[in-house]
């Protein structure tokens, strides 16, 4: 299971400690955070354990219209949760109690300027991303007109080729030779680069290219949704392709189920230009149209007045 540590949030976000500076190797394991409401009551099994724990305008405000004795209870109530750290927003001045209660359990409090309407989602969306469960495969991932596709095949096949198309037609790199494919939730596969090879492009008998520096800073993206797997394989004699998909095929990455096709090569044709097609035919589907549904209703509504004759 994938973790980090509280001093890796305290970084990344510019959190002021306010106790437990030697607690700041703790473990955060679960990408949501809470903000206590139950938790301040009483032990209840059906909430989770070991989450971050925010305290905002709200919470704030109510534990300092507690007693000292009573604020203590409230917060001991909280870490019966176990959270890695507490986190106070808008630059709130802490509760009576709460440092030194946490101080005694190990707990760090940290604390942040932002508001929590602001900093709640920017906090979510890092830990959801640094914790996914992620696996790294052989392939190239671009975005083309705002869709995420992963370009997989045989070494050699032209999917870094392709890519440099695909760029010079205004589309965007993402990773190449290298995915890591993150798995954000049930449904969205993220893709993204390893960092070694952030923004290069790998090209046969032309070498390494940088292409940021070459065409500039909207070649590159660094993450996007994968939404289409297209896999390029050599040109198949006797294979019929001119097929209508009527069943639409898919491929599963960590149990996520990505619309899957497969694109011939042959000398002349346009592999760039097929993938484009591919990405804007997805769109239209999500929009709920489909030309291989629209073409077989055309059919069957001519056989219909055929037979009527």
């Amino acid at each position: 299971m994938k973790s980090i540590t509280v001093e890796a949030l305290m970084t990344k976000f510019s959190l002021e400690v306010l106790t437990g500076q030697d607690q700041l190797h703790r473990i955060i394991l679960k990408s949501e955070t809470r903000r206590p409401g139950l938790e301040f009551i009483d032990d209840f099994a059906f909430i989770g354990m070991e989450h971050i724990q925010i305290l905002g305008k709200n919470e704030i405000n109510y534990l300092h219209t507690l007693s000292d004795e009573e604020c203590k209870m409230r917060i001991g109530n909280i870490v019966k949760y176990n959270p890695p750290c507490i986190i106070i927003t808008w630059q709130q001045e802490e509760p009576v109690g709460l440092l030194q209660y946490c101080a005694e359990e190990g707990i760090p409090v940290l604390r942040t300027r932002e508001a929590t309407s602001i900093f709640n989602p920017k906090l979510d969306a890092y830990l959801v991303k640094t914790l996914a469960a992620e696996i790294a495969i052989h392939g190239v991932c671009v975005n083309v007109a705002g869709i995420g596709i992963l370009l997989r095949g045989k070494s050699g096949v032209g999917k870094s080729e392709t890519a440099h198309t695909l760029i010079g037609k205004g589309h965007r790199l993402v990773a190449d030779d290298i995915v890591v494919l993150k798995k954000i939730s049930p449904q969205v596969l993220l893709g993204t680069h390893d960092g070694k090879n952030r923004e290069f492009l790998a090209l046969r008998s032309v070498g390494l290219l940088n292409v940021v520096r070459l065409y500039g800073r909207t070649a590159f993206q660094d993450e996007t949704r994968i939404v289409l797997d297209i896999e390029l394989t050599k040109w198949q004699e006797n294979a019929l392709n001119n097929e209508l998909e009527l069943e639409e095929k898919f491929v599963e990455y960590m149990g996520v189920k990505v619309p899957h096709i497969q694109i011939q090569l042959q000398p002349g044709r346009d592999v760039a230009g097929l993938i484009e097609a591919a990405a804007n035919n997805w769109y239209l589907k999500q929009e709920g149209y489909s030309a291989t549904e629209e073409f077989m209703q055309r059919i069957e509504a001519e056989i219909a007045d055929a037979s009527s004759e």
